[in-house]
């Protein structure tokens, strides 16, 4: 026999799944809704900066503002270290390139079909 709920109510907890999640009904464990890749949400414009500030006096080039997923920002990030020839990662949705690579990057960036400003100083 099942058990009908009223509209409004949702289970948040059983015994044999544990927590639940209220949006999809799925153990949170195998909760589906939350798992799913989300673009970053921006204007559009990929912003390429220098940044030295609380580096220690090591200049950084920092690419914001990409919309893509995590996985493939990995791996954008790779193709451009690889052009400039140095090192870098990726961190919460930011490349970081080492050194001032900024028109390198922006020609780069833009071949790809992205619109690219400079910011900053």
């Amino acid at each position: 026999m099942t058990q009908e709920r009223s509209p409004g109510a949702f289970l948040v907890y059983s015994s044999q799944l544990g927590r639940i999640c209220p949006a999809c009904g799925k153990p949170v464990k195998g909760c589906i809704c939350r798992k799913k890749p989300t673009a970053i949400a921006g204007d559009g414009i990929v912003r390429v900066r220098r940044e030295s500030k609380g580096r220690g006096g090591k200049t950084v080039t920092v690419v914001t503002g990409v919309p893509l997923d995590e996985e493939k920002l990995k791996s954008l990030a790779g193709d451009l270290k690889r052009r400039c020839g140095t090192g870098g990662t990726v961190k919460d949705g930011v490349i970081e390139i080492q050194g001032d690579h900024r028109e390198l990057l922006v020609e780069q960036l833009k071949r790809q079909g992205y619109t690219v400003k400079l910011a900053g100083g």
